[in-house]
């Protein structure tokens, strides 16, 4: 019979729970091969310096066929013709076009768009909230935080920035689960995923381009809107590319986010104490060191699979792996590497240095990063004050299938009512 390796362990379900004490495990070889040839790194320095190491290409076109059940890939591009966003690119098309979108997304050249939709999350949050126990705000009430709250909050939220009608949400969310599926390498070999990435992305493109076309050149206040028109240097981005990384970030900018805010909210109940505090609301920094801890002690992205090609063999803990190799980054074991961070399995937002792999590193750092701190923030600190005594139905929770997009599907509380809504925070 043969033995189960760690990082198989880590894939299948059973473990999806608490992975920890496996990656703890994984982490004794900093490099390891999976049984699909790709290339595991789980230490924290390790992670760090391959993020940051030019030889290691985050263009998938660079990935070989590991699989040898699954067939190759027959084309460079999606098949509507659609180029790699730009988290799928390396320099110099990932600069330029990282350029353009951070030109339009916030700061440092528009600080103001994200300011912007703060007092709108805050009313988003307060409304569902108020959903949560019906008209009996008094009564015992048994709320799923997932479907009724961290699912709905930021795909409202990202609609409104990309100008996505959220009417359309049915139509777009059977295309995002299908980019989320593809991602997780216990569905398919590489290329076979590969093809599905593609051919959802490419879905998701003639969607973007049917939203376009229905505007008739009457463009709006939205990021979409502001990256066809052109504005900022090295404007306008080509047509294909507004469409290929609209689609990366509508997914993207709801998928993390409600794991984010679920894996917080589970954490806060895990630990009374914390949650305590955030209710009390006499530490205005508090939320941001939840979240920042929250980031390390249990990310929404676990790894990144096979999301990497090595260009040139690159020695890495004494392991050389050969070129054309795929990488796979484990974040999640890499920010709990003791070689890094003291006492790395317990949660403790007081930690005097929180560095964290939560959002990744190097040039592909989340681009996303400035509007999920303060969506997360905003939800985890309105639950802590509003919802009278809550506490979880069951632990653990079930959790999604995906070993790499890793959180509770659903998050049963119970609660004795809410509090009513606050005046919005200054």
């Amino acid at each position: 019979m043969t033995e189960t390796s760690i990082w198989q362990q880590i894939l299948d379900y059973s473990h999806r729970a608490d992975p920890y004490p496996l990656y703890a495990e994984l982490r004794k070889t900093p490099v390891v091969r999976a049984e699909d040839g790709s290339y595991v790194v789980s230490t924290y320095r390790e992670i760090v310096a391959l993020l940051h190491d030019p030889r290691l290409s985050s263009d998938r076109r660079n990935l070989p066929e590991c699989d040898a059940d699954a067939p190759a890939q027959d084309s460079e591009e999606d098949p509507a013709g659609l180029p790699p966003p730009f988290i799928q690119t390396d320099p110099p098309e990932h600069d330029r076009s990282r350029r353009l979108l951070t030109w339009n997304f916030g700061p440092p050249h528009r600080p103001g768009r994200i300011d912007s939709l703060i007092p709108h999350m805050f009313e988003i949050v307060t409304s569902e909230i108020d959903d949560l126990a019906g008209q009996n705000r008094s009564a015992t009430t048994r709320v799923d935080i997932v479907d009724d709250f961290a699912y709905p909050f930021p795909v409202t939220v990202i609609c409104q920035l990309l100008g996505v009608p959220r009417d359309d949400e049915q139509r777009f969310q059977a295309m995002s689960d299908a980019v989320v599926k593809a991602g997780d390498p216990t569905t398919g070999g590489i290329a076979e995923r590969e093809r599905r990435r593609a051919k959802a992305r490419a879905d998701l493109g003639r969607y973007f381009a049917e939203l376009l076309d229905t505007r008739h050149g009457q463009p709006g206040d939205d990021l979409l809107s502001e990256l066809i028109g052109g504005d900022g240097p090295e404007a306008p981005m080509p047509y294909e590319q507004v469409l290929s990384n609209a689609a990366l970030l509508l997914v993207a900018g709801h998928e993390t986010t409600v794991n984010l805010i679920t894996n917080g909210m589970l954490t806060l109940l895990r630990h009374p104490q914390v949650l305590d505090r955030l209710r009390r609301g006499d530490e205005p920094d508090l939320a941001a060191r939840v979240v920042e801890e929250r980031l390390r002690y249990e990310p929404p992205v676990q790894f990144l699979a096979n999301s990497r090609a090595t260009l040139d063999d690159i020695e890495v803990a004494g392991t050389t792996i050969p070129a054309g190799s795929p990488v796979t980054l484990v974040l999640a074991a890499g920010s709990r590497d003791p070689d890094f961070v003291p006492d790395p399995d317990r949660f403790d937002p007081d930690r005097e240095h929180n560095e964290h792999l939560g959002f990744g590193g190097g040039l592909h750092y989340c681009f996303g990063a400035p509007l999920a701190r303060p969506e997360t923030q905003i939800a985890l600190t309105e639950l802590a004050h509003r919802l009278k005594n809550p506490r979880l139905v069951a632990d653990p929770p079930p959790y999604r299938r995906s070993p790499s997009l890793r959180g509770p599907r659903h998050l049963l509380v119970e609660i004795e009512g809410i509090n009513p809504a606050r005046q919005r925070p200054p």
